[in-house]
């Protein structure tokens, strides 16, 4: 099955603005997750879908400087900026990343895929490795991953109406969702199973012991000088796994309380531009 994973990026963050081309050891933040995103053997490819505000043009301008196709769409809706970029690109399976996410694993992402592609007995429309508060999760915080059907994209996407559902592009899919089954897999992984009200089969892939709490996105300043410290200490290794980042961590522990005191947004928080306010 064709699977794409499509990182959303724009300019416009409302907590630190132009983030996606800030420097991080070199590169700009979106050429990191592009590039580990690309080592995951489990995708046809890899696109970025921006907006068409022209505060985004950089955006558009940098994949093309090194070869990656970018689509263009809504600045609010962001699940109409997937549907289309999908649909455009034949996505079968559709793989979500955020630009934010610089330490995006690509083991994690092959691993959540095969939820869906793989010979789980599962049938699953949806797949992640986290759900947003009020969920759990136990993987750090940046390497999120999600992945549906592209029939369970185009029905939230004719289906949703609630802006969060539009904003955050596949809630409509598991909201409500409680995972009661479970399936061992590895002595630290296993997987958790449900339907959604809306009928979805979703699965979630767990890890054993539990570090949902650590937080390696960039979405503040702070997180931005957590995440450029943790680079310095990787010394320009190429393939670095999530795993030597928690080695990091755990050797240092007084980098944790650089953005211990950033919250993380729950399912339902939108952005007050979306609606005007």
């Amino acid at each position: 099955m064709k699977t794409i994973a499509i990182i959303q990026a724009r300019m416009s963050s409302s907590r630190l603005p132009g983030k996606v081309l800030l420097d991080i050891a070199g590169k700009p933040m979106i050429q990191h997750v592009i590039e580990r995103t690309q080592r995951a053997r489990s995708l046809d490819s890899v696109i970025v879908a921006t907006t068409t505000d022209p505060a985004d043009d950089p955006v558009a301008a940098f994949a093309a400087s090194i070869g990656v196709p970018c689509t263009r769409g809504s600045l609010h809706d962001v699940l109409d900026r997937y549907y289309q970029a999908a649909k455009q690109h034949q996505a079968e399976i559709v793989v979500r990343i955020t630009a934010d996410c610089p330490l995006i694993d690509p083991d994690v992402i092959d691993q959540t895929v095969q939820l869906v592609t793989g010979n789980w007995t599962l049938n699953t429309d949806f797949a992640c490795n986290r759900l947003p508060p009020p969920f759990g999760r136990s993987l750090p915080i940046g390497l999120d991953v999600e992945a549906c059907t592209f029939a369970a994209l185009e029905r939230a996407w004719k289906e949703s109406t609630e802006t969060f559902h539009r904003e955050h592009v596949m809630p409509y899919i598991y909201e409500g969702v409680s995972l009661t089954d479970q399936l061992p897999i590895t002595n630290r992984q296993y997987i958790s199973a449900g339907l959604s009200p809306r009928n979805f089969r979703i699965a979630q892939l767990h890890h054993t012991p539990d570090y949902g709490e650590q937080r390696w996105t960039v979405d503040t300043p702070e997180d931005l000088v957590f995440i450029r410290e943790i680079f310095a200490r990787l010394d320009g290794k190429p393939n670095f796994s999530w795993y030597d980042v928690l080695e990091i961590v755990q050797k240092h522990p007084e980098l944790a309380q650089i953005n211990a005191g950033v919250r993380h947004k729950t399912m339902k928080e939108i952005d007050d531009r979306a609606t005007g306010k």
